[in-house]
């Protein structure tokens, strides 16, 4: 059995994390750390887990019964925080913050890593699954980055973003986190629509950085506008390319990149978020007008776009099945 330990596990993605990891086959949770709920019941914060666990969290930190720790940190406190403690060098990281994601200018095996000097593999399976297979610290995608770039990437394999490419993508109210906000309050999301972070979004140097791998060349720019949707949980974008490639070659292209990824699929006809919403899935789909390449691809965003990649990350790290612990049905009606 791996052995588990979580930290910041009493938000939403730590929540859906231990979801998951109790009815994990090959995995057990030793701590799931909350100094501000030390000693509650994690039933009693995800209250989804009445009747499914008594773990109890705790403001403990024991690294040494360990083999694998996840980060369910906000952005920049991972870094912070391997700064002030000790990890022992035997465990291995998985984490769900931005602060690793970008190569490094170095590359440093250290248990105290910076943005410019680590070694942490950035951990989107569909192209770096050998990585992960024997890394020690990995860097999970962000929820918008892994929907746009699992849209885009067989484009990139077949060489045809050579030139500016247009995104839209919205998200559920679940991607801004567990603490409430102007822009996650109930009164104001509901039957409303808005923008936010246009051509500016923080997940765009790593779209842009995996595109640039699989298609060894990247001068165009991603458009990315980010939306906020009157949903809770889910991603669903669309990308335009410009290419004259017939529609024929560019299906077997994607069903090729994709023959076998276990959780992204290519799907013949539309799709829709509900296909995907409490699974570790992206679907993607492709129409052509004209020159134009319509791409659509959805994921569930605490998922796919977390702790579901995050999960099948651990799993490909210690040589279990991808899919162990992550065969969920989508709430499809």
């Amino acid at each position: 059995m791996v052995k588990v330990g979580i930290l910041g596990a009493a938000g939403y993605t730590g929540g859906e994390l231990i979801r998951l990891l109790i009815n994990h086959p090959e995995a057990e949770i030793v701590f799931a750390n909350s100094e501000s709920n030390a000693g509650n019941l994690v039933a009693e914060v995800h209250e989804g887990l009445y009747g499914e666990t008594d773990l109890k969290f705790t403001a403990e930190m024991p690294f040494d019964q360990v083999d694998v720790i996840f980060f369910c940190f906000g952005h920049g406190k991972s870094e912070a925080f391997l700064k002030e403690h000790n990890v022992p060098e035997n465990v291995k990281i998985i984490d769900l913050a931005q602060d690793f994601r970008l190569a490094p200018e170095t590359v440093v095996a250290t248990q105290q890593p910076t943005p410019a000097a680590h070694d942490f593999v950035y951990g989107l399976p569909e192209i770096n699954e050998s990585k992960i297979a024997v890394a020690q610290h990995v860097a999970n995608p962000g929820c918008f980055a892994t929907c746009i770039q699992l849209g885009l990437l067989p484009a990139a394999k077949m060489g045809l973003i050579n030139s500016d490419v247009s995104v839209n993508a919205i998200t559920g109210s679940t991607g801004a986190g567990q603490k409430p906000g102007a822009t996650t309050h109930f009164s104001w999301r509901n039957n409303n629509m808005s923008i936010y972070k246009a051509f500016n979004h923080q997940h765009v140097p790593e779209i842009r950085q995996s595109l640039k791998q699989t298609q060894g060349y990247l001068d165009a720019a991603i458009d990315f506008i980010p939306y906020r949707g009157d949903f809770a949980r889910g991603i669903f974008a669309t990308e335009v390319v410009k290419t004259d490639k017939p529609i024929e070659e560019i299906v077997a292209g994607y069903k090729e990149f994709y023959k076998d990824a276990k959780f992204t699929h290519y799907v013949d006809k539309a799709i829709d978020l509900k296909q995907v919403v409490n699974t570790n899935k992206c679907l993607v789909h492709v129409d052509k007008y004209g020159d134009k390449l319509l791409i659509t691809s959805c994921i569930d965003n605490l998922l796919k776009g977390a702790v579901g990649q995050a999960i099948q990350n651990m799993n490909i790290m210690f040589g279990l099945d991808q899919t162990a612990g992550l065969k969920l049905k989508p709430s499809a009606f």
